[in-house]
């Protein structure tokens, strides 16, 4: 847990999902004085909704940060930040129903989550998404999301994992260019085979690819031939 931080931290989560429900994944990232990506983590949520997946995202960054610590939260979770902010109080009055009548969805993540922001101080900020001179923390949790997402492995700071690959969905700033990762070389013995996908997929460098296209197995799971990786 990170703790015996006196001053205000900045972070951010986030959460992402394949399909909408497809495979998820969700990640925080805690910044330091400079507000540069300090400390960060991931994880898999198999299938799930993006809601499901902004909402567990926030509430793994609540655990990992002490409560004692004052935080601003960036995210770009309308939806998550509205439910944990505005319509809660009036959930918590209807017994855990809308203004419909209907039963709250992911209500046990929403109240554990208001469990957790209880006695702390916590300041949220609505950040865009996918924009070319974004916020910088929210940029690397939706990074680290989606990467989790597509591999259904946890990673971060922690675990030594690098820094997550940029988002096919973030537009590239005029004059600059996005470069594929240079392949490596396969260890010997390891497979060179490849097959032609059977439905879309998402590749570890973060491009898609598409029904019929050659794909190679890689360490973190199936991808483009050249994106192919020592296991």
């Amino acid at each position: 847990m990170i703790g015996d931080m006196p001053e205000r931290v900045v972070a951010a989560c986030d959460g992402a999902s394949k399909g909408n429900p497809g495979p998820a994944g969700w990640a925080w990232v805690v910044a330091d004085g400079d507000e540069a990506p300090a400390r960060w983590e991931a994880g898999a949520l198999g299938t799930a909704t993006n809601n499901v997946a902004e909402l567990t995202a926030l509430e793994r960054l609540l655990t990992a940060v002490g409560p004692e610590v004052p935080l601003e939260i960036r995210m770009d979770s309308q939806y998550a930040m509205k439910a944990v902010t505005t319509w809660l109080p009036g959930w918590k009055r209807k017994g855990w129903k809308t203004a419909a009548g209907k039963p709250v969805a992911n209500q046990e993540l929403v109240a554990r989550i208001d469990e957790l922001l209880t006695g702390r101080s916590v300041e949220f900020r609505y950040v865009p998404a996918h924009q070319v001179d974004g916020d910088r923390l929210n940029d690397f949790a939706d990074r680290a999301a989606s990467q989790a997402a597509i591999v259904q492995q946890p990673a971060g700071s922690d675990l030594g994992s690098p820094e997550p690959p940029a988002s096919p969905d973030t537009p590239v700033a005029a004059g600059a260019s996005r470069r594929r990762p240079a392949a490596k070389t396969s260890r010997p013995g390891a497979s060179g085979r490849t097959i032609k996908a059977k439905f879309n997929g998402r590749c570890v460098c973060g491009r898609s690819y598409a029904a019929g296209e050659p794909i190679a197995k890689n360490a973190q799971g199936w991808g483009h031939p050249e994106c192919r990786t020592e296991a």
